[in-house]
């Protein structure tokens, strides 16, 4: 068994103002991902793209946040919300979704796009490979939190946490930093400039990251512990690994439907 690390997750404050390693996680994750796009307007010629960065870049930001905390409202801690309605909008509380900041980003990107009359999916091919740097140090962001810790495991590697009561339990959330951060980023970047040379469709990128994702935050639920207010559905699988099964298949139907595009043009 190893020793939690008990980091302080507060950086340093000043007053009643605190700097948190998990804020500072999502300021490195956008600013990784501001400049990986940036790199790749420059590499792919993205004039389109590169006039309606910034205004993409700050929709987009805000529809992440309220989509991320809907989704945990709807998903979640619906009951709760319903009779709590006020507290929905308590964001310093807790409470976030990936899948419904995913679902918000996709909806936010969609209609902007289709207002300022852009492809929709050539540029969310061009974000979404940037998602796994933001999402690996999210959970590094998590571990320091001590939250959304695995289930009670006997593996040399197992760590009891602070919230976890006495029981040691997997690090669950360095399992989902590695794979769904950097061993994701590492498929998808060189997949990015393969499609690029390739001519493969667009939509590729995203329904890639939709099925690799899904399947990677699937296996990782087998060890990350369930929300005690949820469990398991029918004794069996968790709220994140319905979510992540409803991912692949929206992945896979998308890839069937870009690939059939392609192919009939031809």
């Amino acid at each position: 068994m190893l020793s939690y690390p008990n980091i302080d997750p507060v950086i340093f404050g000043i007053g009643p103002l605190q700097v948190r390693w998990y804020g500072m996680m999502y300021v490195l994750g956008f600013a990784a991902c501001y400049f990986l796009v940036r790199r790749q307007i420059s590499s792919f010629k993205l004039n389109a793209l590169e006039r309606e960065f910034e205004n993409l870049n700050l929709t987009m930001l805000i529809c992440l946040v309220v989509g991320g905390r809907l989704g945990y409202v709807l998903f979640y801690n619906f009951s709760y919300y319903i009779q709590h309605p006020l507290e929905i909008f308590a964001t310093w509380q807790g409470g976030m979704s990936f899948h419904g900041g995913l679902l918000g980003v996709i909806v936010g990107g969609w209609f902007y796009c289709r207002r300022k009359s852009l492809n929709f999916l050539e540029n969310a091919d061009v974000y979404v490979v940037t998602i796994p740097i933001g999402l690996g140090l999210g959970r590094i962001g998590n571990f320091i939190n001590g939250e959304l810790f695995g289930r009670v495991s006997d593996v040399p590697w197992a760590m009891v946490f602070p919230g976890g009561g006495p029981f040691a339990r997997h690090p669950s959330q360095l399992y989902e930093a590695l794979l769904e951060g950097l061993l994701l980023f590492m498929i998808l970047w060189p997949l990015k400039k393969a499609q690029y040379k390739k001519n493969w469709p667009y939509g590729s990128m995203l329904a890639v990251f939709l099925i690799l994702y899904g399947i990677l935050r699937y296996f990782v639920e087998f060890f990350r512990e369930p929300d005690a207010h949820i469990g398991l559905m029918a004794h069996a699988i968790s709220r994140g690994q319905l979510l992540s099964g409803i991912m692949i298949c929206a992945g896979l139907l998308l890839l069937f439907a870009v690939s059939r595009k392609t192919n009939n043009a031809k």
